[in-house]
């Protein structure tokens, strides 16, 4: 397994679990809490690796995230699964085709693509509604996979009334790219992937490692799990075995993160927990070497 040396720079866009925090009607002391730290968007993270501009997820706060973190360009979205809280936001790419003139690059597995064929079966008709999101999507499996940057064989030319003319135009010689090595995991009973980012892996929707997978782990300056609760959970890492994962794992630092209402807030939890790790918030920008 190649480990590339370049510099990378994660940001945590969304740290909360598929219902957010605060929780809609919920009047826990979590979710009353004044503490910025202990607000959270649904999960997503945007990483800058090898001069490129990655999106992990994209769930219902895209729109919200994208404008509070300033991004004006992807190179592409990596999809770890197939639910609504990793994925609902992906008609809201259509800003960036509108300003980029080019289609959106997703990689995801093939269930992943089936099911958006389904979510969004507009995106994908024949005869389209004008200014439907335009994607590209490549199926991928847990076998390393490139991500060049996002220079489009087409440019999307818009005409009112009729939607996107798409226009060819010629590609450079030499596209950057970066090699991404997903990490496979199971949400229950659904295949899932993390991903490693040179010296950072980001799993989030996890509640069972293969024991292969752990090799892909390997010399990390920050290792990133999700966390949904104290207690076993059907589907998600508890408290206790995100800890005891992340010491297995032995990341120079290791960050929680798909955080509920029902762990403490923020600062309390951070003074309960073992010396490496720590929560991650919203905004929060890790970066290696």
């Amino acid at each position: 397994m190649r480990l590339w040396n370049m510099k990378t720079r994660l940001e945590f866009l969304g740290t909360g679990t598929s219902q957010g925090v605060p929780m809609i009607g919920c009047d826990c002391e979590v979710c009353r809490s004044a503490d910025p730290k202990d607000k959270r968007y649904r999960s997503s993270a945007f990483v800058q690796y090898g001069g490129l501009d990655i999106l992990v997820d994209a769930g219902p706060d895209f729109r919200s995230q994208m404008l509070r973190a300033g991004i004006r360009h992807l190179d592409a979205i990596l999809l770890t699964h197939n639910h609504k809280d990793h994925t609902g936001g992906l008609d809201d790419v259509r800003a960036f085709n509108y300003i980029e003139r080019a289609p959106i690059r997703i990689f995801c597995e093939k269930y992943v693509e089936e099911s958006l064929r389904k979510e969004y079966s507009y995106a994908f008709s024949e005869i389209r509604y004008p200014g439907v999101p335009e994607w590209q999507i490549t199926n991928i499996d847990d076998n390393p996979f490139l991500v060049e940057e996002n220079v489009p064989k087409v440019r999307l030319s818009w005409v009112d009334g009729k939607g996107y003319e798409k226009i060819p135009c010629r590609q450079p010689e030499h596209l950057k790219s970066v090699e991404v090595i997903p990490v496979r995991g199971k949400h229950f009973n659904l295949p899932v992937l993390g991903y490693r980012f040179g010296k950072i892996a980001y799993l989030t929707d996890m509640n069972f490692i293969p024991e292969q997978e752990f090799a892909k782990l390997e010399g990390l300056d920050h290792f990133i799990i999700n966390c949904v609760r104290r207690g076993k959970h059907l589907s998600h890492f508890s408290l206790e075995e995100a800890i005891a994962i992340a010491r297995r794992v032995g990341a120079k630092h290791s960050w929680l993160t798909h955080l509920s209402h029902r762990l403490p807030r923020y600062e309390e939890l951070c003074r309960e927990l073992p010396d490496g790790i720590l929560p991650a918030y919203d905004g929060l920008v890790i970066e290696s070497e």
